[in-house]
């Protein structure tokens, strides 16, 4: 696959991704967000497995160890492409239900856009679905990609980690800790961020925004969130909720990563929506 940039410049985007997959079952793709990788879906994999169900999740191109091109300004328009490649590789049988967070939550949307006939159902957590979900400060950073890119390759890991363990405890406590997130779950989520391509963080400056198309997306959705989310604007999921013909709803007092930080609860869900379809 190839894409061009600019009349002199083109970016050969490799077809193959990095994924695992086990059980057998209804198809469910686990798709995870920005700078993060496919154990995002760790907590929920092993319910899935001995629930029934055949379990996809992928590293997206930049992500994690699927391949990474070499730019500075990655498209999204890569992302759905690189993902639609690997699903036809999978040569699936039957339509399969789509797991996603965030910025998986886009690709999610306009994949049973535009293969309805291939989408079962979805799931949708914090998804990120239309640039002005995002806060003020947030959406600078983004629009000066050098700044999250040239910060990823240049801040030792040990940085990472400092990050993500200040957020877990900002998020609130959980389960009489001090922080919302387990220890493993920190850890993997610096080690993701510091291997995330920089081009990638570039992203959200090239998402389209998806609201005006909602209302033709039939697929039957759950959306799932955190009520104290502060990457994305907690509201804007409710919006969601009503802009899409088939789906409902469910919150809880958490942040960004509700899957990671109220894992339990998240795989009650997800199951009991697998069985309603």
């Amino acid at each position: 696959m190839t894409i061009t940039l600019q009349a002199k410049d083109e970016i050969k985007i490799p077809s193959n991704a990095n994924y695992i997959s086990q059980g057998s079952g209804l198809p469910v793709i686990m798709i995870h967000g920005l700078a993060a990788s496919l154990h995002d879906w760790d907590f929920l994999f092993p319910s899935l497995v001995d629930s029934g169900y055949a379990g996809y999740a992928l590293d997206l191109l930049g992500h994690g160890e699927s391949p990474k091109p070499d730019s500075r300004k990655y498209q999204i328009d890569w992302l759905f492409d690189h993902f639609v490649e690997w699903m036809e590789s999978l040569h699936l049988n039957e339509p399969a239900v789509l797991i996603s967070h965030s910025l998986g939550g886009h690709i999610a949307l306009e994949y049973a856009r535009r293969f309805p006939e291939r989408t079962r159902g979805s799931i949708l957590v914090d998804p990120f679905y239309s640039p002005n979900q995002l806060p003020p400060f947030l959406r600078l950073v983004y629009r000066q990609p050098l700044i999250g890119g040239l910060a990823a390759v240049r801040a030792p890991k040990r940085l990472f980690r400092i990050i993500v363990d200040l957020t877990s405890v900002a998020m609130g406590y959980s389960a009489g800790g001090l922080h919302a997130l387990p220890k493993e779950v920190r850890a993997q989520t610096a080690l993701d961020y510091s291997r995330t391509a920089p081009g990638v963080y570039y992203l959200p400056t090239t998402l389209r925004d998806l609201t005006p198309l909602l209302p033709s997306i039939c697929t039957p959705s759950l959306v799932v969130w955190g009520e104290r989310d502060k990457t994305l604007a907690p509201s804007s999921f409710s919006k969601l909720v009503a802009a899409l013909p088939k789906s409902k709803a469910e919150s809880i007092r958490a942040g960004h990563v509700p899957h990671q930080s109220k894992p339990e609860w998240f795989n009650g869900l997800v199951l009991k929506f697998l069985k309603s379809l």
